[in-house]
């Protein structure tokens, strides 16, 4: 299969770009983190970016790979507009988070973006399953981040 570039890099650049635009949003207010009640296996701050990062790149790939898949256009389609609306919830919930300090309404979004991602993942199952297996990483870690949140929710 030929790599389509510029296709891959708008793919790539979506998820980057709304995670770096989400951070920026957010970027006098992230050190809340450093100043909340944390629950046992809370990572250090450092790891978020560089964890997203890589999740961004997965998503990305995982979305041009469904972009380029050889299935019937109105599956594509559906299966992007799931992943696009997911992504708009990922950048929403840094700002509930982070800017508005609303720790419990934080979780419920993030609930719903883990289902809106599970979702996702399994649509893209239905048109490559190489793009939902790279999904997978995404799904643990927003479970992990909800996990951090509730505990957040309830310390603070």
């Amino acid at each position: 299969m030929k790599i389509k570039i510029k296709p891959l890099v708008v793919a790539l650049a979506l998820p980057l770009l709304t995670g770096g635009f989400a951070s920026l949003l957010s970027r006098g207010r992230m050190d809340l983190f450093d100043t909340v009640q944390k629950p046992p296996l809370s990572p250090p701050a450092w790891l978020f970016p560089v964890a997203w990062t890589i999740l961004y790149v997965l998503m990305g790939i995982a979305s041009y790979r469904i972009y380029t898949a050889r299935a019937e256009q109105y599956r594509i389609n559906r299966a992007l507009l799931l992943y696009g609306v997911q992504l708009a919830f990922n950048f929403f919930w840094t700002l509930i988070f982070f800017n508005l300090g609303a720790f419990t309404f934080a979780f419920v979004w993030l609930a719903a973006l883990l289902a809106l991602i599970v979702l996702t993942a399994a649509r893209f199952a239905g048109i490559d399953r190489p793009a939902a297996f790279l999904m997978l990483p995404y799904i643990l870690w927003v479970a992990f981040a909800g996990y951090l949140n509730l505990g957040i929710a309830i310390l603070n």
